[in-house]
């Protein structure tokens, strides 16, 4: 099993909104931070991703509370936890660049600064995703992703392909240009994940461990197995104590309780999307009894099962 292909799954990692941008100094694009967007650009989003790639040109971004970092074409930012940010074509002061309104999906590109030649040229977006009742890889990414020089590849073919879809819609144009953001998104973890310097903590450091890889790896396999430590040790050739004590390290909890947790992630999808029984949900998740899986799911969720199901269907309804 692969943990990360498991968790986008189980996350539901969809909705690419992103559109086009051509600016002309000077120029500066204030955006706040992404949950305030979520009701119009993707209201079915519980989380909402943001990010940038630098097509033509330079410019300057980052975090609206940090300093600028300069991007040349090629250069991909990603702001994990949708914080607000400053894209701007030189470092600005706080407050000193326009809001940042949105253009609608896909077919417009939005225009920034005077009239003049253009100074660069990027593709802005957005990624929905679940964010509870658990998700193990948006608690392990940075406040800010950057990613230099990715315009040679698969990864820097992606936003000449957005552009040219958008721009000459066909049939499957709204799945085609979705499920190439989500590649992208993919792709740049990957990366992130292979730039990640040795020590670093973290869920997606601890896919790279042979220890806690492996265990990862079978806890995703397997997540309905009464798992023990001493089973679970066992099977990656560890001790109890290297295990649970590497594991913490990486992770940042022991790994039956990661497993508890990540059990009621999968719970929570199949009562969210699904008519089936919560004896039914438990069952599937390793719980034999009902009142042990709601007792479970409370626990770490903060709402019994039925519950959490009256909201979401609820709000799906609204919506």
């Amino acid at each position: 099993m692969d943990p990360l292909s498991d968790v986008l799954r189980a996350v539901n990692l969809a909705g690419a909104f992103f559109y086009a941008v051509e600016a002309r100094a000077p120029w500066c694009v204030e955006l706040v931070a992404a949950r305030e967007l979520a009701p119009r650009l993707l209201p079915e989003a519980e989380h909402l991703i943001s990010y940038h790639i630098l097509t033509e040109g330079t410019c300057w971004g980052g975090l609206a509370d940090e300093p600028p970092i300069e991007m040349r074409a090629g250069d991909v930012i990603v702001f994990p936890h949708g914080d607000p940010h400053r894209m701007a074509d030189a470092p600005r002061p706080p407050g000193s660049g326009d809001p940042g309104t949105q253009p609608a999906r896909y077919r417009e590109t939005l225009c920034l600064g005077p009239s003049g030649p253009v100074s660069a040229r990027f593709v802005c977006g957005f990624f929905g995703c679940d964010r509870r009742p658990y998700n193990p890889l948006l608690a392990t990414l940075p406040r800010r992703i950057l990613l230099r020089g990715v315009d040679e590849g698969w990864l820097g073919t992606f936003a000449r392909q957005v552009v040219a879809e958008s721009r000459a819609p066909r049939a499957g144009s709204d799945s085609v240009l979705a499920r190439l953001a989500e590649l992208m998104f993919i792709e740049v973890l990957r990366r992130h994940v292979e730039q990640l310097p040795p020590g670093q903590a973290g869920w997606l450091a601890g896919l790279r461990d042979p220890v806690v890889g492996r265990a990862l790896a079978l806890l995703h396999e397997r997540p309905a197995h009464a798992w023990s430590l001493a089973e679970l040790a066992g099977a990656v050739a560890s001790s109890r104590s290297r295990l649970a004590e590497r594991f913490t390290a990486f992770v940042g909890e022991p790994p039956i309780q990661y497993l508890a947790r990540w059990r009621m992630q999968l719970a929570a999808g199949r009562l969210a999307t699904t008519s089936a029984k919560v004896a039914a949900v438990g069952a599937e998740v390793g719980y034999e009894s009902e009142a042990a899986f709601s007792r479970a799911f409370k626990k770490v969720v903060g709402v019994s099962p039925a519950a959490w199901r009256a909201q979401k269907v609820g709000g799906a309804r609204a919506g």
